[in-house]
């Protein structure tokens, strides 16, 4: 198999489309369709299923991407560690949950960033399950994920300690309410695969409320923004409602510690080059100060498990 033609089929696998992968490729599209069409000749089998919106990968066609995602991140580690002299530069793709980057990481990218502008620093944002799989897809270089975290593909580091609590408005000072049926109750969460979004739906099972409205926000601000209107609640870390623009008019409530206490870990490929630029930033988070606790926090409602 030529290796241009199995990043050509892992790039048409990530965008479904020919199109859209021609662009990223920098060429035209028949040249992406001939180097599937000779891949698949290659492989003897139909990589793609071809319908007006796009393609779809077979089920060959999904048996062959992790190997070729390997395959291509395998080459790109080889040169980044061949070129790899010490000196921090090039590329650093870095996975992150919504919270982190909005509590944890600005300090520690300002920090980075000053001591070795050279490296060009990417972050993208997602759940922990879509992170995981990113890092195993070779997709990031590393993410910050929410805890634990068990796989035999995956090197993990501890990088902080939340501690997550109930998030209400203001108008919900007594949280045991919660315990009525017949309160309407709606929870505000990240998309499926958040391990928030998880523990939130465990601790509503756990004071016998498994059934309730569930609405899904891209943002953090959107979960806030909307919990401070009185529209539900959600289940976040102290740190970052303390932080928010909006404390004042939040009121936090804690929850069962199997549900508060959790580790947020920095993942990375096992066995994997670890770049001058990566060493250097694991060594910047891991030196970084934890975000304290404010003293003047926004109004505390009476645990409900007190």
């Amino acid at each position: 198999m030529e290796v241009n033609d199995l990043i050509t089929f892992a790039t048409v696998a990530r965008h479904a489309a020919i199109t859209r992968a021609a662009i990223e490729l920098n060429t035209v599209q028949s040249n992406v369709t001939s180097r599937i069409k000779q891949l698949e000749e290659e492989v003897g089998v139909a990589l793609f299923e071809r319908h007006s919106r796009g393609v779809v990968l077979t089920s060959a066609g999904q048996r062959l991407l992790p190997y070729a995602s390997r395959a291509v991140a395998l080459l790109q580690e080889a040169a980044t560690a061949a070129r790899d002299d010490g000196v921090a530069r090039g590329r650093l793709s870095i996975g992150s949950m919504e919270t982190t980057v909005a509590i944890r990481l600005p300090e520690v990218l300002a920090a980075y960033h000053s001591q070795h502008p050279a490296v060009e620093f990417e972050v993208k944002t997602g759940p922990t399950a879509e992170l995981v799989q990113k890092v195993i897809d070779n997709e990031v270089d590393g993410a910050f994920v929410a805890g634990p975290v068990d796989h035999p593909l995956l090197s993990v580091d501890h990088a902080y300690e939340e501690n997550l609590v109930l998030v209400t408005s203001l108008r919900l000072r007594d949280p045991s309410k919660l315990h009525d049926d017949s309160m309407p109750l709606t929870a505000l969460m990240f998309r499926m695969g958040c391990s928030y979004r998880q523990r939130l739906e465990q601790f509503l099972t756990q004071i016998g409320r498994p059934s309730f409205q569930r609405l899904e926000f891209g943002t953090l601000e959107g979960i806030l923004g909307c919990v401070s209107a009185d529209l539900g609640i959600t289940l976040l870390p102290r740190s970052v409602v303390e932080k928010s623009a909006l404390g004042e008019k939040l009121a936090m409530h804690d929850v069962p510690p199997d549900i508060a206490q959790t580790p947020t870990l920095f993942i990375r490929r096992k066995g994997a080059h670890e770049s001058t630029a990566m060493r250097l930033f694991r060594t910047c988070f891991s030196s970084a100060p934890q975000v304290c606790t404010a003293v003047d926090r926004p109004i505390q409602a009476q645990s409900m498990f007190a």
